[in-house]
């Protein structure tokens, strides 16, 4: 089961899927839901009523965050536990990320991306949205080592979802709730992550490796927060992420 990015891009993880469905079946749960309770609620009904239990989950950027809670806190449901371009685990590591992505940008780009910063603070613009969605094709162009093709313009970003649950998600790392969590979590984990990342990879390494008994950290080089949309990198991590799930099939 791949678990989408954002929050509140259904779709952002299309590729990933793609890649993965020669080799098994897979679903696509989309989040509809506008706090974590609720998005892990929607993926436990779907994956009670639809896979064969325990499922393997696959969670790319906000996706390996969901999917982390959803181990946490229904053990009985995940045999393992894929995480790919993970967001991090404590606020310090989460400082260097915006300044990282605007200094990989061109001049006219980084004007642009604060700008449509500004405007997201603004609450006098009422279609966020679409606001969101032009900052994100920035932010995945900052986001990538070499990348096999461009962010899809047919993703649609939702900006009442990722706010709210952003929010969630930024109150439960702050508090350390979020990290505490991993303590819980019965299965094997896996974290895949490119060494071009603007989530620092010690962000998930570090942490992890603290509260997960069985947490392996793969590191992948030349690679940005999409590997399997990297010309440098894609074999390398389709050739580990088929690894792990192969033992599961």
């Amino acid at each position: 089961m791949v678990l989408h990015g954002g929050p509140g891009a259904p779709g952002s993880a299309k590729g990933l899927a793609e890649a993965l469905a020669p080799l098994c079946g897979v679903l696509e749960p989309m989040q509809t839901r506008n706090s974590i309770d609720g998005q892990v609620e929607e993926l436990v009904r779907v994956i009670r009523a639809e896979a064969e239990l325990p499922v393997v989950l696959v969670g790319w950027s906000w996706g390996a965050m969901l999917g982390y809670i959803t181990a946490a806190r229904h053990p009985e449901l995940v045999r393992k536990l894929v995480l790919v371009g993970s967001g991090v685990f404590e606020d310090h590591f989460a400082e260097v990320i915006m300044p990282l992505r605007l200094r990989r940008l061109e001049p006219g780009e980084q004007a642009e991306a604060q700008s449509l910063m500004r405007d997201l603070a603004d609450r006098s613009i009422e279609d966020k949205s679409v606001v969101l969605q032009r900052f994100g094709r920035l932010m995945d162009k900052a986001d990538s080592y070499d990348p096999i093709k461009k962010m899809e313009n047919n993703v649609h970003c939702d900006f009442d979802i990722h706010v709210n649950v952003w929010k969630d998600a930024q109150r439960l790392r702050y508090s350390g709730e979020l990290l505490d969590m991993g303590r819980d979590i019965r299965c094997p984990v896996v974290a895949l992550h490119g060494n071009h990342d603007p989530h620092p990879a010690e962000g998930v390494r570090a942490p992890l490796s603290r509260v997960i008994h069985d947490f392996r950290f793969i590191l992948l080089d030349k690679c940005g927060h999409s590997p399997w949309n990297e010309k440098m990198a894609r074999e390398s991590f389709l050739k580990h992420l088929r690894a792990e799930l192969e033992s599961e099939i």
